[in-house]
Parts: C-alpha cells; structure tokens; sequence
C-alpha cells in the first residue's frame, strides 16, 4: 500500500461538506440515535442467506475509518463456507470449555450469567457469513521492509465500530464473540504473524424465534456516560 518514495505531506481541498442548520443537525442526530437502539445482538439465525456484495458494502465502509498515520491497520476475513464456519466453531467451543471450567474467574463467570453464555455456540455455524478482524501490528512497504503502524487497538476499534454500524444499516443482525485466546484464528485462516485476531462477527438475519437477554435492554443513561465541561 505504501511506497517509500511517496511519503511527503500534500493537501487536498476537502472533497466533501454539509451545512446543515441546527434544526436539521438535531433531527438526523435524534434519528441516527432512536435508529442505533434498534441494534441487537442475537445468537440465534434463520437460513435466509446474505448476498457477497452485501458484506463487501459493509467491509468497504468499516475500511474508510480514520487510523494512526493512516495506515490502516486492518484485515477482514469473511467466511461463508460451511466447513470453515464449522473448523471455527469446534476450535472456539474447545476455548470456551477451558473459560467456563476454570479459566475465567468466579466473578467474570458471575458477571456473564444474566448474558445467559455457555461454551455453546451455534451461531458460528449457523450464521451466513462470519467476518474475522484482524488488527495488523505492523504493515509492509512495496520493497517488503517493514513499518510500523500506530494506535492498532484504537483504530481497529473504530472500524470495528463501523462495520456493526454498517451491517445493521443494511439490515442485518450480528453478534461479537472474542474467544480466549484467538491465535487458532489466525493459523485457521492462514493470516500472517503481522495479524492479530481481535474479534468473530457473526452476521445473517434473526431466527423468526431469536431472543435476547432482558438485561441487553439496560443502557445507561445519558447521565452516567456523559459530562460537559
């Protein structure tokens, strides 16, 4: 992606801008909110299956997030085989039984029960598409020497962010799951030592009969993550 001899700092005019009035600005802000409360996260999918270039749109998106130094440091794998949704759940569940026999504290065990997990997790297979990120902790120039890329954890968070963002905006529903630890992932799909798997997006529609825990409803209010100074 990155030459060495194509470093320097140029500008450009800004390409794009809104000049919206307060009214209008309110309005969409409200509308994007009362949207996003929409969003659930749902372990049980139906069979109705989810067009490629659907899950391209959305991986495009996630791709235009702001980065350290720009560089981008992510990789999306998106999985539709059946066999390798199945190779991704057998090798997550066998982490998830060490988590649930003893590897998490009592207190993090705790803590998940109103969640209602277990080291089941069928969604894995059920689920159209998985999608795998990726944070890459350091890039490649052209010639194959190294760089390093910048606030990795940061900026794979916020493209993270807007992949979720993106996938319910085209209808869909997902679920994070973060296996502990994740480096199966990585030999699984044949990514580069560079890469770190971070996250499984499960991606499809809800089952007709999908349910969610009564504690997901709970958000804080406005009040308790917010201050202005």
């Amino acid at each position: 992606m990155f030459s060495k001899d194509a470093l320097e700092y140029t500008q450009l005019p800004l390409p794009h801008r809104q000049d919206l009035d307060d009214a209008e600005m309110l309005r969409r802000a409200e509308e994007y909110r009362d949207f996003m409360a929409t969003r659930h996260t749902v372990r049980d999918y139906s069979t109705r299956p989810v067009a490629q270039d659907v899950i391209e749109a959305c991986i495009a998106a996630a791709g235009t997030a702001p980065s350290g130094a720009n560089h981008q440091p992510w990789h999306f794998v998106a999985i539709k085989d059946p066999a390798a949704k199945k190779q991704i759940r057998d090798a997550a569940e066998e982490e998830e039984r060490k988590f649930y026999a003893g590897g998490a504290s009592d207190e993090w065990i705790k803590a998940l029960e109103p969640i209602g997990t277990n080291d089941h997790k069928p969604h894995l297979e059920d689920a159209p598409w998985l999608i795998v990120v990726f944070a890459q902790r350091y890039g490649t120039f052209d010639d194959g020497t190294r760089y390093k890329n910048y606030y990795v954890p940061e900026s794979v968070g916020i493209a993270t962010g807007m992949l979720l963002t993106a996938l319910h905006t085209a209808g869909l529903t997902t679920l994070t799951h973060t296996p502990n630890p994740m480096k199966f992932l990585g030999e699984l799909l044949d990514r580069p030592d560079s890469e770190k798997a971070t996250m499984i997006i499960a991606v499809g529609h809800a089952a007709q009969d999908a349910t969610i825990p009564s504690v997901a409803k709970i958000k804080k209010p406005l009040s308790e993550i917010m201050t202005v100074r």
